[in-house]
Order: structure tokens, then C-alpha cells, then sequence
């Protein structure tokens, strides 16, 4: 009989009327216990439920069983990549562990904490999302999605930046707007960049010069919208448009909007970028840059499981295309 919350082997040898030391062995797959026997145990475990502690396989195998996923916190882009590294995770034989690394608004320097916590220890390998800080020599195999910097030695996954935020700004110029605003990410991570980056090239093909004065800069966050959506729309002479580098900083744009008593789309137009889940639900339905989420979830998986299996991926940095998702956010100004 178990006589606390967490099955032990003892309880799995009392149960199953042999030794500790046979149990030992047919947990680690050892051999010299009878079929039978092995059966029975096996038989007992399964009853039980009894599961063998993590770190312990790991100091007796020099392996868990587990991946990784490292987030600096649970939110809508995050959220989405981790299902597409769930649905991949079947038949793999691997468990999935999801871990929020960053602590108080960290934005930097979690994931090389979470690494050395967890690296070796309790993973087996590791997706890190929307790194910081990427150090080659990890004790674990590494790939990151999104990652601060470009090419690097650790393998990426990301998505066309420049030519999403291009073809953003590019429907909106299509629309008839020239005086276009924007909210740009987190300065510290490589697709903030390349989404201005887009923005800028998307005005000059069109012939139109760019406003500084109507780029405000916001954290990816969607709080981290309402003072630069504020600085650029409470003004006499505020853009007609306004691109946000994600959606989360795109829907509170519009939010602030209304509080202003302005009107999506009739007085202002609003583009953001992921097409997260929540982009289809707001009012009015957010018209947004679609990165394949859940693609690049599975892709990275795939690249991690190629490399903890001592070979190299087909593509050490995959680029995944993206396309625009047209919805009621914008019209004509």
C-alpha cells in the first residue's frame, strides 16, 4: 500500500512481491530478471503510477527524456510556437517541458539563467523563444526562435520580417494613406529591427518620405503601446495609419484610439504583426502580417531532434515566409 502522495520503488517491490534491486532493473532495462517477472512489475508500475525521478535518470543515463521549451513569459506569440512544438512532439519518445524564465520584467540575460539550470540536469535539449543573449557551448543542444541577434553559431528559426512589415505598409499605401506612423519592438531583438527595417523600404519604393516624428518605439508588450499610440494619435497632425510591430502593441493602438474618440478604420487604420490568435477577435478584426507560428514551433523541433542525433539540419538559419491577413482594421483614409 502507498502511504503518502508519491509512489517509491519500494512500494512498487512490495507490490509486486520481489526485491528493490529487481525493480531497479526492469525500470533501467537491465538484464538477468525473468519475462515474467519483468511483466508483473511492469504490470505494478503501470497500477501505481509510479514515475522514476528525473534527476536521478539523468545521473544514471546521462538522459532525461526531456525538451525544453524557454520563454521569457507566457504570452500570445510564445504560446503559439509552443503548440506547434507540441503537436510535433508525438512519436518522438521526448516529454515537453515549457519554462518562464524571466523574472520582475527581465528582459535580458534569462535565458542564459534558465539554461544553466535546467541544461544537462533536466533537459535534453532546448528551444529557446526570443533570446537575448545566445552563447554557443550550451550544455545542451540550443536552437533559438526569434533571436536577438542573426546568423550565429546556435541554429535559428524566424520569419521574413522585411518583407512582412513590407507588404504591411504596402497595403496601406495601396489603400491611399502617405502619412503612416509606427510602433516599433524591442530594440535589443533582431525582428524589431528588420520590421522597420520593412517599413522604411515599403515608404521609399512608394516615393514617400518617413516622419521620425511619427515613430514611437514600444516593447512588444501590449501596455508598452498605450504611450507611444498616445503620442502619435494626440495630435492635430497625427497619421492616418499606424504599423505596429506585433499585435499584442497593434490591438491596444486601437484601444487607445477609442479613447480618444477616434474610429477604426473610418478616422484610423491599424496593421500589426503575428496574427496571434487574439488579432481575429478584436473590434473591429485586426488586418495583420501572419507568421506560420506553429510551422516555426515544429520546425525548430525538427532541427533540435537532427542535431541531438550528431547531425547537421538541412538549414542551420530557416527563414519562413509570411503573409498578410486582410481583416476590418483598415480602409481607405
Amino acid at each position: 500500500m502507498v502511504t503518502n502522495g508519491r509512489v517509491r520503488m519500494e512500494d512498487v517491490a512490495r507490490a509486486a512481491g520481489v526485491s528493490v534491486a529487481t525493480v531497479s532493473k526492469v525500470v533501467n532495462g537491465r538484464y538477468g530478471v525473468a519475462a515474467a517477472t519483468t511483466a508483473r512489475v511492469h504490470g505494478v508500475i503501470a497500477e501505481l503510477g509510479y514515475e522514476t525521478s528525473l534527476g536521478a535518470r539523468s545521473l544514471r543515463s546521462s538522459r532525461t527524456g526531456i525538451l525544453g521549451v524557454l520563454v521569457a513569459e507566457f504570452e500570445p506569440f510564445s504560446t503559439e510556437l509552443l503548440k506547434g512544438v507540441s503537436d510535433a512532439m508525438a512519436d518522438t519518445g521526448y516529454e515537453l517541458l515549457a519554462f518562464a524564465g524571466a523574472t520582475h520584467g527581465e528582459t535580458v540575460g534569462w535565458e542564459r539563467r534558465s539554461l544553466r539550470r535546467l541544461g544537462g540536469t533536466l533537459l535534453d535539449g532546448a528551444i529557446i523563444v526570443t533570446p537575448t543573449v545566445i552563447e554557443p557551448g550550451s550544455a545542451v543542444p540550443v536552437v533559438a526562435i526569434d533571436p536577438h541577434t542573426g546568423s550565429s553559431d546556435v541554429p535559428t528559426v524566424d520569419s521574413d520580417n522585411v518583407g512582412g512589415a513590407r507588404s504591411a505598409v504596402q497595403h496601406l499605401i495601396d489603400l491611399g494613406h502617405t502619412r503612416i506612423g509606427m510602433i516599433r519592438g524591442r530594440e535589443d531583438l533582431e525582428s524589431a529591427r528588420l520590421r522597420e527595417q520593412g517599413f522604411r523600404q515599403a515608404m521609399a519604393a512608394a516615393g514617400l518620405e518617413v516622419d521620425e516624428t511619427l515613430l514611437a518605439t514600444g516593447s512588444y508588450r501590449a501596455d508598452s503601446a498605450v504611450a507611444p499610440a498616445r503620442l502619435l494619435l494626440d495630435r492635430r497632425d497625427r497619421p492616418s495609419a499606424v504599423f505596429a510591430a506585433n499585435d499584442l502593441m497593434a490591438i491596444r493602438t486601437i484601444e487607445v484610439a477609442g479613447s480618444l474618440g477616434l474610429r477604426v478604420p473610418q478616422d484610423l487604420s491599424v496593421v500589426g504583426f503575428d496574427n496571434v490568435p487574439e488579432s481575429a477577435l478584436t473590434e473591429p478584426p485586426l488586418t495583420t502580417v501572419a507568421q506560420p507560428l506553429r510551422e516555426m514551433g515544429r520546425t525548430a523541433l525538427d532541427m533540435l531532434l537532427t542535431m541531438m542525433a550528431a547531425r547537421q539540419p538541412e538549414q542551420v538559419h530557416a527563414r519562413l515566409q509570411t503573409r498578410l491577413v486582410e481583416r476590418a482594421s483598415t480602409a481607405a483614409p
